[in-house]
């Protein structure tokens, strides 16, 4: 068989790593002359993970809807904010969202809250995890959507199997009853599960106030708080350098 037609049938069969690795070979004569016919299977298998790995990735960063394009490595530290390197090498990591524990970043307006919180929901993507960013006024307004389309169950049930829920704008606007029922539902759907964050310019002693129903504010916030990480962002806005920020 000759080599075109070896690259048709790998492409055919949606196999586009290896068929780039095998075409790469063949551009390199020589070069692989001394690998044995095993060992250059394994390049042309290697190359075909790696593919499906960038792709993958790639779809779930879409998927993800990210507010900023934002990465970890990419964090200002110089900027005093209360965040320290340590911190943000830890929840790098996947150990927190497999263990279903939640992140509460907090800050004044300015403080980089949005940017942290979409470069960690970046990483979880490129370590393999599903992440999905909302700001909570939108994520409430398609709830009432679903109920009204008929699809609210549904809903509720994707969200809980997001591996990485982000919440940005905890606090600013009153929740209605109904919205309240509604983060209690996702809240019990996720607790222990699958991890969520959430970025406020409120600190968390305010949030009983915000949510506004004691009761239900009560078993919401248990359900956050007691296996959170917590980052309190303080300092000046770093809008004066980065207009971006949030």
């Amino acid at each position: 068989m000759s080599t075109i037609k070896t690259l048709t049938k790998l492409r055919d069969l949606k196999l586009g790593g290896m068929a780039a690795a095998l075409e790469h070979q063949q551009n390199q004569p020589g070069t692989y002359d001394e690998l044995s016919f095993t060992e250059r299977l394994e390049l042309l298998l290697d190359r075909e993970c790696q593919t499906r790995e960038h792709r993958k990735q790639d779809r779930l960063v879409r998927q993800a809807r990210f507010k900023l394009r934002a990465s970890v490595q990419d964090i200002d530290y110089q900027h005093r904010r209360n965040l320290k390197k340590a911190q943000v090498a830890q929840l790098a990591q996947t150990d927190w969202l497999e263990r279903g524990q939640n992140l509460l970043i907090t800050g004044p307006c300015g403080s980089g809250k949005t940017y942290l919180g979409c470069a960690i929901g970046h990483q979880a993507c490129l370590n393999g995890l599903s992440a999905r960013y909302y700001r909570i006024s939108r994520l409430m307004l398609e709830l009432t959507q679903a109920k009204a389309d008929g699809t609210y169950q549904k809903t509720l049930n994707q969200l809980s199997k997001i591996n990485l829920l982000i919440l940005d704008d905890w606090g600013l606007e009153a929740l209605s009853p109904a919205h309240r029922n509604d983060l209690m539902e996702i809240m019990d759907d996720r607790h222990g599960t699958q991890s969520t964050m959430i970025i406020s310019q409120l600190p968390t002693d305010q949030w009983y106030a915000a949510i506004g129903d004691n009761t239900l504010a009560d078993a919401i916030l248990d359900r956050l708080m007691h296996n959170a990480h917590r980052w309190a962002l303080n300092g000046e806005s770093m809008r004066k350098r980065l207009p971006e920020i949030d």
